[in-house]
């Protein structure tokens, strides 16, 4: 764990950390990563005359990617961001959209963006809420995305409620904010999930990813406890599983959820218990699930390992494969190499279940310093 820098409660002080010894080894030559065939940690934000900074912002993280399926086009949902590089300028917020209109699943060429939310080249809040304060449900520093999904006509955001940056659960709450003109407005389901302020401590429920909605009609929700500090020692790495017909869920109709569960001896989709863990071991960040081809795949941030690591499985109910280290903050012979790395998200647009897309955030510790970004790698064997 103190390898790991706490970088959001550093970020919102507004103080500066010493940069780790190996952080020297990431400042590699954004034209040389650019050349590759296939994208080896190709910077995507943060540097001078890129893409990002062409659409409003100059720095931000995590870059959530997801389907804008009613134009076939790309989003990508950052987090805290800036309009200047180096986290210059006035604070934009969180969640932040940009936009992609072909995405280039071989690698042949980066994540180029070509549009903004809520306009084209003027990238800003997509939510309206106030930072540091109460907006009615106890003190929120920020909303955090935690992953994005379109269907029906309508795109939603499942995102957490900040109260605090400090050590544990610093959750507030979580909630799902959805829009129905692709992005551009956004309002809240009045239903929100209890978090930690609220008097729910370790709510397996403040982090969610959409997995997506499968052949069975079915869609696929995983979620876990909130470690997006990366400094809860009782997150445990507990992951449940859940499922709801996507029109339920537009409706905001989450009672009629069906939990995987150990019940009674055996293990059975079930309204009438909770979910059980289905995963647990090291303590887990950031994490994503996607359906790609016919297989389910997840990637994640091991806090104790240091690393981004990926799993299988054939089917979200069904056994997972044993956790494999793709990209590390330490040197691991063989293996990428990005000291202060965080997030792991797994492109939706993935060449194949077994050639992934993932969006890895950075950052140094040290507010207006490079980097501030995320990084595509492509060609991730899970």
């Amino acid at each position: 764990m103190s390898s790991v820098l706490n970088r959001r409660s550093v970020l919102k002080a507004g103080a500066g950390l010493a940069v780790g010894s190996g952080l020297a080894a990431t400042a590699i030559s954004v034209a040389a990563s650019r050349a590759r065939a296939a994208q080896d940690g190709t910077v995507l934000c943060d540097v001078a005359g890129d893409s990002a900074l062409a659409q409003g912002l100059g720095s931000g993280d995590l870059g959530i990617p997801y389907h804008r399926a009613d134009s076939g086009t790309w989003g990508y949902v950052f987090g805290d961001s800036w309009p200047g590089l180096q986290q210059s300028g006035t604070y934009l917020g969180s969640p932040v959209m940009l936009t992609q209109n072909a995405f280039d699943s071989s690698g042949s060429n980066p994540i180029s963006f070509d549009g903004a939310l809520p306009s084209n080249g003027h990238a800003a809040q997509l939510f309206s809420y106030n930072h540091n304060a109460d907006n009615g449900y106890g003190y929120e520093v920020s909303r955090i995305p935690n992953d994005c999904i379109e269907f029906g006509g309508r795109t939603y955001i499942a995102y957490t409620s900040v109260n605090s940056w400090g050590s544990g659960d610093g959750s507030l709450m979580a909630g799902i904010a959805y829009s129905d003109d692709y992005g551009v407005t956004w309002q809240d389901y009045p239903y929100h999930w209890a978090g930690n302020a609220q008097g729910t401590s370790q709510s397996l429920y403040m982090m969610w990813s959409f997995a997506g909605i499968d052949p069975d009609g079915w869609l696929y929700i995983f979620s876990k406890r909130w470690n997006g500090s990366h400094t809860n020692g009782g997150d445990g790495g507990a992951i449940q599983l859940f499922r709801i017909q996507p029109s339920d869920f537009r409706a905001g109709n989450f009672g009629a959820q069906q939990n995987w569960a150990y019940l009674n001896g055996t293990w059975q989709w079930t309204q009438s218990a909770a979910p059980s863990v289905i995963l647990s071991g090291n303590n887990i960040g950031e994490f994503s699930v996607k359906l790609i081809g016919s297989t389910y795949c997840m990637s994640y941030f091991d806090v104790d390992a240091y690393a981004i690591r990926t799993r299988t499985a054939p089917r979200p109910d069904q056994v997972w494969t044993a956790p494999k280290t793709q990209i590390t903050g330490n040197a691991t012979a063989g293996l990428p190499q990005v000291p202060n790395l965080y997030g792991g998200y797994i492109h939706p647009g993935s060449a194949s279940a077994t050639s992934l897309t993932l969006i890895v955030s950075q950052w140094d510790g040290t507010v207006g310093s490079a980097p501030y970004w995320v990084r595509q790698y492509d060609g991730i064997n899970p």
